[in-house]
């Protein structure tokens, strides 16, 4: 079996796999395999550029522990920025077909912006159990900690913790596990962490579902970010910091969240078919 040729990419820190493929194979157990960061690659996930039939260019995204995701803010970027830098899409506005719809996306400079999609609030849509209506700071005891927890679904799930401590001392590393495991959330959750340090600008962390703590996550930002403007802490437009850099978020409150930040090229490789 030949080679597989890959490029690594990364958008403040969340960093891919990238891989154009017109087969099948086992997707799952290589994305544990190249992610792996002391025997593989060393990444926080794998993507798939496959082509599309109702959209420029289709996206598949597995974790490391091999689930696949619906959605993924940061991977968009990264390959919207190496469909375009490729000639495999036209260099502007660009449709990209995900497991959670069709998604925009658009260079803007040396940035790169995503359309998200509108932000699901239904509880059974989310999905959160024993609910219908909006999950707004729900009191989940986890070791001894009530957290106030605010949910919502940027096709994929997030519940979006607001603290008063430094994000940097908050034990993600223990508790971020078993929020993501914890019944409550059937489909397993994205948990975020976050400090608000004006009305436009949030500290943050984040515990990605399927892939532990990493240095950004586009839906997480975006998630924290309407979060915020829910519990009126911030106005429409936010930069999200986290500790692979800056997100900025844009929503309305009602319609579309717009993600912009960096995407590039790191490097190139192949691994073993």
């Amino acid at each position: 079996m030949a080679d597989i040729k890959f490029t690594k990419m990364q958008a403040t820190g969340n960093d891919f796999v990238v891989i154009e493929t017109k087969r099948n194979r086992g997707w799952s157990a290589l994305a544990g395999a190249m992610c792996e960061r002391r025997f593989g690659v060393g990444a926080d996930g794998i993507i798939l550029v496959i082509p599309s039939g109702k959209a420029d260019i289709r996206m598949r995204m597995f974790n490391p522990d091999g689930s696949e995701a619906e959605a993924c803010g940061n991977g968009m970027r990264c390959l919207a920025r190496y469909a375009i830098d490729r000639g495999l899409v036209s260099n502007g506005e660009i449709t990209i077909e995900t497991l959670g719809g069709l998604r925009k996306a658009r260079p803007t400079g040396e940035l790169m912006q995503v359309d998200m999609g509108e932000p699901i609030f239904k509880a059974d849509l989310i999905p959160v159990k024993g609910t219908r209506d909006k999950v707004i700071d729900y009191p989940l005891n986890v070791d001894g900690r009530q957290l106030l927890l605010t949910c919502l679904s940027m096709s994929n799930p997030h519940a979006v913790l607001f603290i008063d401590e430094p994000v940097e001392n908050f034990p993600l590393e223990i508790v971020g596990p078993k929020v993501e495991h914890n019944s409550f959330f059937p489909k397993r959750v994205n948990f975020e962490i976050a400090n608000v340090m004006g009305k436009d600008r949030i500290s943050a962390r984040v515990w990605e579902r399927g892939a532990g703590e990493t240095l950004s996550c586009g839906t997480g930002a975006c998630a924290i970010a309407v979060a915020a403007r829910m519990h009126k802490f911030c106005g429409q437009k936010i930069d999200v910091m986290l500790p692979g850099g800056t997100l900025t978020i844009d929503w309305d409150g009602k319609g579309k969240v717009k993600l912009t930040g960096l995407a590039e090229e790191v490097f190139k490789g192949e691994w073993p078919g």
